[in-house]
């Protein structure tokens, strides 16, 4: 995830978004029951893909320059609701954004379930799930060929990556892959915007966030092990990859040209970082098929906007919103779950604004969803089905 920290001020906000575009949603959706004549049908009878409201995107007769057709990417809307997962290495060592001078046996989960994380994700309503496959600490959740930092060599040796796709395939989820850039494991002579490298035996430095950098030595090994992940594991819903404003944007153009040759029904994702969706940087963030929407919601004055012009031409680009059950990314002890009344709002605020919401849950030390999270999931998911969505 973006490395910039929220302020208490940017919080307040968001709960103030929150709060209003539940209590909006829901004086509409009574007004709408008043006039209606026929009864409901069943919740089960619904489909759970029909947007909350048209919209001026869903009736626009453009079909934009963008790879997907629209009509492939109202797919992907339809979803509306997927599962963030975030577990690995930072799970364990307490911290977003480690070092990567931890051993790989450090990880080491001694109850690892991955069906039970993708169940809950379903039960919950959730259509997708997107796993960090590698995040900043470097250490893979799959026994990588191309450096020995991954879960072969750890304390589990449990392909996370394989089981994860696969308990997807049982239960109808669909999987995504995240990746992250940001490597401070993985160097190759990369400066890292939190550490600069040092010789072996010493801590690494703080660094500028703006002095940051890879190498082509870097840009190698992150293509060779993109390339693994789907000659391993095949297509993906989506691919989530983090701090691309790291990567030149000709190396970004040829990556994404890459992922969607071999996987051309996939969904790309340049992760654009904290913000409201207002704006799409092409020098952050360009080619993306989605528009990351990272601990906000969409602009309360106009929603999402789905049609962009960029580089003089117009692309339909659906917004993701993803933000924690709690306040961390990753398992941390004392992290509780928001109220069911905030998480109810992230939702019906998110989707009312023409986003699909990527809910971030994070796996606990023993590798299992506390009950904690599973137990917001299932009243988040009651109030969802009390009001028909």
């Amino acid at each position: 995830m973006d490395a910039v920290t929220t302020s208490s001020l940017s919080r307040r906000r968001f709960l103030q978004r929150a709060a209003v575009g539940s209590a909006a949603y829901l004086a509409t959706r009574a007004a709408l029951s008043a006039q209606r004549t026929p009864a409901p049908p069943p919740i089960a009878a619904r489909n759970p893909g029909v947007p909350v409201r048209s919209t001026a995107a869903d009736l626009d007769p453009r079909t934009g320059q963008q790879r997907l057709n629209v009509a492939a990417l109202k797919d992907w809307e339809a979803m509306r609701f997927g599962m963030f997962i975030h577990f690995g290495m930072s799970t364990y060592v307490g911290a977003e954004l480690p070092s990567g001078r931890d051993p790989s046996t450090t990880y080491a989960p001694d109850k690892l379930d991955v069906d039970q994380w993708v169940s809950i994700a379903r039960d919950a309503g959730m259509k997708y799930a997107v796993l960090t496959t590698k995040h900043v600490a470097g250490h893979c959740l799959w026994p990588t060929q191309h450096n020995d930092y991954h879960v072969g060599t750890s304390g589990n040796q449990t392909d996370v990556v394989g089981a994860f796709v696969k308990a997807c395939e049982r239960r109808g989820v669909k999987p995504g892959f995240y990746y992250c850039a940001w490597d401070n494991h993985n160097r190759f002579g990369s400066v890292s915007p939190n550490v600069a490298p040092l010789p072996l035996g010493k801590n690494p430095a703080p660094s500028h966030k703006g002095s940051a950098y890879v190498t082509q030595a870097y840009l190698d090994f992150q293509w060779a092990q993109i390339t693994e992940l789907m000659d391993t594991y095949g297509p993906v819903a989506e691919w989530w990859l983090d701090i691309p404003h790291l990567l030149p944007r000709d190396y970004r153009q040829r990556l994404y040209g890459h992922i969607t040759q071999r996987q051309p029904q996939t969904v790309v994702m340049y992760n654009h970082g904290i913000g409201d969706g207002s704006e799409l940087i092409v020098d952050r963030a360009w080619p993306t098929d989605l528009l990351a929407i990272e601990r906000f919601l969409p602009n309360s004055a106009t929603g999402h906007v789905k049609w962009r012009k960029i580089d003089g031409a117009d692309h339909y680009i659906p917004g993701e919103v993803c933000d924690p059950i709690g306040r961390d990314w990753f398992y941390t002890e004392h992290d509780q779950p928001r109220s069911d009344a905030e998480l109810l709002g992230m939702y019906l605020t998110s989707t009312s604004r023409g986003a699909n919401l990527l809910l971030d849950v994070g796996p606990d030390q023993h590798g299992l969803i506390p009950e904690r999270y599973q137990a917001a999931l299932k009243r988040l998911r009651q109030n969802l089905d009390r009001l028909g969505v």
